[in-house]
C-alpha cells in the first residue's frame, strides 16, 4: 500500500554534527545522483559532540564510503579501541574486560563457555578473558592491523573532527550546506506532512524527505509531528552528564574505561592528542555541582574545555520514521554511551534508510518494517545496558542498591535466568551483542551459571586442560608479535599537533 506517491528527489537533513554530516555524506556518495541533498545547520546551535567511542559495526560504512583509514584516523586524532574495561561495576576494586573477539572456541551444541565452567570446576583454567586475543592485546596496550592477525576493533576520535571529514565527503558528492536557524516548520494542510522548513534569514527550503539530526530538541520529529517517546528512565535512572577533556598524560589505551561511580559511571576515552571525559549520573542521588566535582577530582591533565552538563532522558521513539521525517541520533532515541552505541545506532539508521529509500513516495510497508526494525534493535541495547546495573553486587550507595533491586524487563530477566541456570546464551535476531559480549558482562559481572553442558563431559580432564591451555598459548603468541598500540599509531596514522 502507497502512503504518498510524491517521488523523493530533495533530501534536507536538518542538524550537522555526527548524524547529520554521516547521514549527508551516506546519502550523497551512495545514492546522490537523482538527488538534491541540503544540510541546513546553524552555528548558534552547538552539538553535544562528546560520542568519541565506536564499536566494531562502525567499519561497515566506512568500508561502502571508500574511506581511507590511515587518513581518517589521522584527520580525527584518532586510536584503536579492542573493548571496554568495566571498573567497580560488579563491587569496589572489581573490573573486567568485555572485548571485541571471540573467546575461546565452542562446539555445535555449546559455547566456549561450557568448556571453560568445567576447567573452572577442576581449577585446570585462567580467567575467561585469557583465551580472547583482543582482551590480553588490551591489558598489554598492544595493536596492529595486518593480514596474519586480524583483530575485531572500533575507534576512538574527536567527534568534532569526524563532523568536519563527514562534511568533506558530502560536499565532495554534491550535498549542500546552508547556514541558518530554523524558526518554522510548514506541514502540508492535507496529509501532515513536512513540506519546507523557514529560515531565520527569510528563507524557505523546500524538501520531499527530511531528516531530522537535531538533537535532544528533536525539532520535526516531536515538535513538529509531535511523534511519542517511550521513556526508560524506570530501568536506566541516569539522566545527566557532565563532559569534559583533557590534555594526555601517557600514551593512549587501545580500550575506553567505565568506571563506576557512587551515583553513576564515568568514562575515560583516550585520543592521540587528548582525552575524552565524562561522568554519566542520576540526579535524584547527585547534584550537578557534586558531579562536576566528582568528574574533576578523577582526572588527570590540564583542561582543554570547561566542565559542561549534558541532560537526557533515555528511550526512544515509537516511531523513527514517521510521514515524511526520518530521525536519526539523538532525536530518535538516547540509551546512554555505557557501550558505545550511539554512532551506531546512527549508522544503523542511515543503512536501513538507504535498503528502503523512498525514492518513488512513502511507502507503507516500508515504514513499518523500518520503524519495526529499529525498534527491536533499541531494545535489544537497552537490555544489554541494564544488565550491567541491575547485575551488581555493590549495595555502598543509594544509587546501587536501586539499581540492584529494581524490576527489569521480562525480556532481560529471561536471558538471566537461561545464563544462571545452564549457561546457555542465543544472540536473537537484531541483537547487536553477541553471545560472547553477553556471556563476557554477565560473567564479568558475578553471575555464574549453576551448570555446564554435558556435552563437554566428552572430554576427559587431561584433554580439556589441553584444550583450554592450547587456545591461551595460541592467544597469547598472537598478542606478543604485536606493536605497542603507541608505535602502530606513529607509524599507521600519526595526527598532526593540534
Amino acid at each position: 500500500m502507497s502512503t504518498d506517491s510524491q517521488k523523493v528527489k530533495k533530501v534536507v537533513v536538518v542538524g550537522g554534527g555526527t548524524a547529520g554530516w554521516l547521514a549527508a555524506a551516506s546519502m550523497a556518495k551512495l545514492l546522490g545522483r537523482d538527488l538534491e541533498i541540503t544540510l541546513i545547520e546553524s552555528d548558534e546551535i552547538g552539538t553535544v559532540g562528546v560520542g568519541e567511542a565506536t564499536i566494531p559495526t562502525m567499519l561497515v560504512l566506512h568500508h561502502l564510503l571508500k574511506i581511507d583509514e590511515r587518513e581518517f584516523m589521522s584527520a580525527v586524532q584518532g586510536s584503536f579501541k579492542l573493548g571496554i574495561s568495566f571498573e567497580n561495576w560488579k563491587q569496589q576494586g572489581h573490573d573486567y574486560i568485555h572485548s571485541f573477539g571471540d573467546t575461546g572456541q565452542g562446539c555445535w551444541a555449546a559455547g566456549f563457555q561450557h568448556f571453560w565452567l568445567k576447567g573452572k570446576e577442576r581449577g585446570i583454567c585462567g580467567d575467561y578473558g585469557d583465551y580472547c586475543t583482543e582482551q590480553l592485546a588490551a591489558k598489554a596496550g598492544k595493536f596492529a592491523i595486518n593480514s596474519d592477525n586480524k583483530l575485531n576493533y572500533a575507534y576512538h576520535f574527536d567527534a568534532g573532527l569526524y563532523a568536519k571529514y563527514m562534511r568533506k565527503i558530502a560536499e565532495k558528492s554534491g550535498a549542500t550546506r546552508i547556514q541558518g536557524k530554523i524558526v518554522e516548520v510548514a506541514t502540508d494542510p492535507h496529509n501532515g506532512y513536512i513540506s519546507a522548513v523557514v529560515l531565520q534569514s527569510g528563507e524557505t527550503i523546500a524538501g520531499d524527505l527530511f531528516i531530522d539530526c537535531s538533537g535532544f530538541s528533536a525539532l520535526l520529529i516531536e515538535q513538529t509531528l509531535q511523534t511519542p517517546y517511550d521513556d526508560w528512565s524506570e530501568w536506566l535512572p541516569c539522566n545527566r552528564a557532565v563532559a569534559v577533556q583533557t590534555a594526555s598524560v601517557a600514551d593512549p589505551i587501545p580500550y575506553t574505561r567505565s568506571i563506576a561511580r557512587d551515583a553513576g559511571w564515568q568514562w575515560r576515552i583516550p585520543l592521540q592528542s587528548r582525552v575524552g571525559n565524562g561522568l554519566v549520573y542520576c540526579s535524584q542521588y547527585l547534584s550537578d555541582e557534586q558531579a562536576t566535582a566528582t568528574l574533576l577530582s578523577n582526572i588527570k591533565g590540564a583542561l582543554l574545555t570547561e566542565a559542561r552538563v549534558i541532560k537526557f532522558r533515555t528511550g526512544q521513539r515509537q516511531l523513527h520514521w514517521n510521514k515524511n521525517c526520518v530521525a536519526l541520533g539523538l532525536a530518535s532515541g538516547f540509551v546512554e554511551p555505557l557501550e558505545s552505541t550511539s554512532i551506531h545506532m546512527v549508522q544503523r539508521g542511515i543503512i536501513r534508510l538507504l535498503q528502503m529509500f523512498p525514492f518513488g513516495g512513502m511507502q507503507a510497508a516500508d515504514m513499518s518494517e523500518f520503524n519495526q526494525q529499529m525498534r527491536d534493535e533499541f531494545h535489544f541495547i537497552r537490555d544489554f545496558i541494564v544488565l550491567h546495573y541491575h547485575l551488581t553486587e555493590r549495595d555502598d550507595s543509594a544509587f546501587w542498591r536501586h539499581c540492584k533491586s529494581m524490576a527489569i524487563p521480562a525480556s532481560l530477566q529471561h536471558r538471566l535466568e537461561l545464563f544462571a541456570q545452564s549457561g546457555r546464551v542465543f544472540q536473537q535476531g537484531r541483537d547487536l551483542f553477541t553471545e560472547n559480549s553477553w556471556t563476557q558482562v554477565m560473567l564479568g559481572q558475578g553471575l555464574m551459571p549453576q551448570q555446564y553442558h554435558p556435552i563437554v563431559n566428552m572430554m576427559s580432564d587431561g584433554e580439556l586442560r589441553h584444550f583450554l591451555v592450547d587456545i591461551e598459548e595460541r592467544a597469547r603468541y598472537r598478542v606478543a608479535q604485536l606493536p605497542s598500540h603507541q608505535s602502530f599509531i606513529d607509524q599507521y596514522c600519526k595526527a598532526a599537533p593540534q
